[in-house]
């Protein structure tokens, strides 16, 4: 899975390094001054490194959880991200990540304390309010949990500040930490689901549909609070028929006592973004949607946006209570 590990001259020695190094012993370790070095340059090619990408291990010295952009939350007034890992395992077509950087290396700032650190200052900041924290922004929250122990290191410490909500966004089934412990209260497991005509295409090498739900249902069973992320939906030929039976299958499995928030929203990257993926696949089905420039951004054209959030809409309010769904507005 990894090919090579850089590290940073500062922190060779730091304890969560030393205990990667051990997990890959067969694998070159190169150290570098800073990881940027490495991450940042030109003309790289995100293609080719996706397939066999190299692991980063890097210390991160600032802006450790920043404002939600206006629009993205589940409920909380005071909503903060933060991203322990920089690239994603998988591979989506839609992601903004290939857009956002140039290196499709994997990037993990070790110095997990420093986060925390600012987390819990936000929190003493409105110590009556409650404040929601989402991993999993500029990642996927659980994919690398083997290796980073990212949810292990976490989660006990979110239980012990009475006012902190975290959100661990995922496609995956790595689980196993969390099922090994007792459940955070203020935690949700939010699961990012599409309709297998749809994920088999756009969502390259992330589990099937079907072993998402099983995980999302190992944790409900255990006492887990779930999210839904049908974000983004994805247009193609007989889409409302294939969302219609996405939403049928996952709410003839789910425990709607155990489920915290549904969120939907529509495909859409900044301008520049899309340029660059499309540039990376030029083939790629999905750019040769219906789409249209705006403010910016690219998205489908309004006509048509507006009717897949409708009906996707009217479909999972027939399953939920309207409190529990957060239709995306960014």
């Amino acid at each position: 899975m990894i090919s090579v590990l850089y590290i940073e001259s500062a922190i060779a020695e730091h304890p969560r390094v030393k205990e990667i190094c051990a997990r890959f012993p067969a694998v070159q370790k190169i150290i570098c001054d800073r990881y940027g070095e490495v991450f940042n340059p030109k003309a790289q090619n995100f293609r080719l490194q996706k397939q066999q990408p190299a692991l980063i291990l890097a210390h991160k010295h600032n802006h450790f959880a920043l404002p939600a952009p206006q629009g993205y939350g589940i409920g909380a007034a005071k909503n903060y991200y933060f991203s322990h890992v920089l690239n994603c395992l998988y591979d989506c077509r839609y992601c903004f990540l290939q857009g956002m950087y140039q290196s499709a290396n994997y990037v993990l700032f070790v110095n997990y304390e420093d986060y925390q650190q600012q987390i819990r200052d936000i929190c003493a900041a409105s110590p009556d309010e409650a404040i929601h924290f989402f991993s999993g922004y500029d990642c996927d929250s659980l994919a690398l949990e083997p290796v980073t122990g990212f949810a292990e290191n976490f989660l006990p410490f979110f239980a012990g500040i009475p006012n902190a909500w975290l959100e661990l966004r995922t496609k995956s089934t790595q689980v196993r930490s969390l099922l090994n412990r007792e459940p955070l209260p203020r935690c949700v497991v939010a699961f990012s689901l599409s309709p297998d005509e749809i994920a088999t295409k756009v969502e390259v090498k992330a589990p099937p549909v079907s072993r998402r739900l099983d995980a999302l249902c190992k944790l409900q069973q255990q006492g887990w609070q779930i999210g839904l992320r049908f974000d983004p939906l994805i247009y193609q030929s007989g889409y409302k028929k294939q969302y219609q039976q996405l939403f049928a299958d996952v709410f003839a499995r789910i425990n709607l006592e155990q489920l915290h928030s549904v969120s939907l929203g529509v495909f859409r990257l900044p301008e520049n973004f899309f340029k660059k993926i499309h540039r990376l696949y030029p083939e790629e089905k999905l750019f040769a949607s219906p789409l249209q420039q705006e403010n910016g951004m690219v998205s489908y054209k309004s006509e048509l946006e507006q009717e897949m959030m409708r009906y996707c809409s009217e479909l999972l309010l027939a399953y939920i209570p309207k409190e529990k769904f957060f239709p995306c507005t960014l």
